[in-house]
């Protein structure tokens, strides 16, 4: 257990901007891990950074914690049009993360938001809702492709057990709502075999973005090799929206394969922020996984130490 003191000393790197970002990464998931009101207020306060990519990371750590208190902030960075697009999209997600009834007219409201992915990701969170309400979660146990085993909170759940041509059918369909190809494509990741993975990489060169993004955070997830080049052709896409080549980037970084660290590297300068960033992120998740530290978010650990 932290002391409040531990607490603000780890929400003063989050929140110091002259600090590199993977050291203020490691201070964000280190307070979702120890959770509470002290650790939302400090990830709240980051909200005013100039990284899209911190900011995205903020509002998906909290709507992970699954702590309604974190509502009231992310309802702001939702409704606040000035913030990017990946920034209020995640927001989004978080409060269907969350899983609080209270939100439902509100993602319902930005259901029609202008900016597709913000909208796209609301009316993703309104299914989420209405399937806890109707006591989905509940109906999980025989009737679905296997239990989460990566224990996250995702933005769909599980389709009902198929084959994988099944799954990667409705995967791919693009007439079928997004909510259903969502539950294809967790359904797919949590079967995690190979076959899975080429399915999912298919998924890269579907028509919505922030079904693409999604696509890559799954691959991360699985952080199987056989996903590495449908996510470097995607990394590689000038062209690609670039939460889409974000995601790809943090995934490689996530799969942490010696083939990885070139691609990595040779995108450090991208005239696009939010993936230059991304692959500094991903190289030191990286070393991460190639080195015998015990954690990730090891901003306790190095109090401690």
């Amino acid at each position: 257990m932290a002391t409040v003191e531990q607490l603000t000393t780890i929400g003063q790197v989050l929140v110091n901007p002259d600090l590199d970002l993977m050291q203020r990464f490691r201070a964000l998931f280190t307070l979702r891990n120890l959770g509470g009101a002290e650790a939302i207020e400090w990830i709240s306060k980051a909200f005013t950074d100039d990284s899209a990519l911190l900011k995205h990371e903020l509002a998906y750590c909290l709507g992970q914690m699954q702590d309604r208190r974190a509502i009231p902030v992310l309802t702001a960075v939702l409704k606040d049009t000035k913030q990017e697009p990946m920034v209020r999209h995640e927001a989004g997600e978080a409060l269907g993360a969350i899983g609080d009834s209270v939100v439902v007219e509100l993602l319902k409201e930005y259901s029609q938001d202008p900016v597709i992915e913000v909208a796209e990701t609301c009316q993703l969170a309104v299914c989420r809702l209405e399937w806890l309400l109707s006591g989905g979660e509940t109906q999980l146990e025989d009737g679905s492709t296997d239990k989460n085993p990566y224990c996250s909170i995702d933005p769909a759940p599980p389709a009902s057990r198929r084959s994988v041509p099944e799954l990667r059918s409705v995967l791919l369909d693009e007439s079928l709502p997004l909510f259903e190809r969502y539950r294809a494509m967790f359904a797919l990741r949590n079967l995690g075999t190979e076959e899975a993975v080429v399915a999912l990489g298919d998924g890269l060169q579907c028509s919505s973005a922030l079904f693409r993004h999604e696509i890559g955070y799954v691959l991360g997830q699985m952080q199987h090799p056989a996903a590495i080049p449908a996510l470097r052709e995607a990394l590689e896409r000038s062209k690609e929206n670039p939460m889409v080549r974000h995601e790809a980037a943090e995934a490689l970084g996530s799969i942490g394969k010696e083939e990885c660290l070139a691609v990595l590297h040779s995108y450090l300068r991208d005239q696009e922020r939010v993936v230059k960033e991304s692959c500094e992120v991903a190289l030191d998740m990286l070393e991460y996984e190639n080195s015998d530290k015990f954690q990730y978010a090891d901003g306790l650990v190095n109090l401690q130490s």
